[in-house]
């Protein structure tokens, strides 16, 4: 009984205006099904949001400031496994990005500036590396086929 009035409260609290100026909000898909969930503030997204597919699971999460994807975000598929997942700076995807296979293995993960590959990307076969690949602004340098060929030419302080 304790645990129920706990949800209806908290429900009542999440839906109800804050005094800080933040609402909390849920955006509906037609056949009624949840399609997000955040926090708001003078019109914008702001903070921790979660966005649905129309079957129900999550489709992607992570955080706003003034309307614009921040910080660390997840993408998943609509069967539920993670798709993809890295860094946003002012809405745009930065720094190290990893993708997965329909397996949930990573796939690759590479370097990215505003959305483009711009440095390394590392590609992956069962969970083994089995490429580098240089990118500059979205343009393929040079690949290596092994780590040691690659170390014989790079830091490894650039794969940070």
């Amino acid at each position: 009984m304790k645990q129920l009035l706990f949800i209806v409260l908290l429900s009542f609290s999440l839906n109800a205006n804050h005094s800080d100026g933040r609402n909390y909000l849920r955006e509906y898909y037609p056949n009624g099904a949840l399609k997000a969930q955040g926090w708001e503030e003078k019109g914008l997204r702001e903070g921790f949001w979660q966005f649905f597919h129309t079957n129900a699971r999550l489709m992607e999460e992570g955080h706003y400031k003034k309307g614009i994807k921040s910080g660390y975000w997840y993408f998943y598929t609509p069967n539920g496994n993670l798709e993809k997942e890295g860094h946003y700076s002012n809405g745009d995807m930065t720094m190290w990005w990893l993708f997965y296979d329909v397996n949930g293995k990573i796939d690759h993960k590479c370097q990215l500036r505003k959305g483009i590959k711009d440095g390394y990307c590392l590609k992956y076969k069962d969970g083994k590396l089995i490429s580098v690949v240089k990118y500059y602004k979205g343009q393929r340098i040079k690949e290596w086929q092994d780590f040691k060929s690659f170390k014989k030419e790079n830091k490894l302080s650039d794969l940070r």
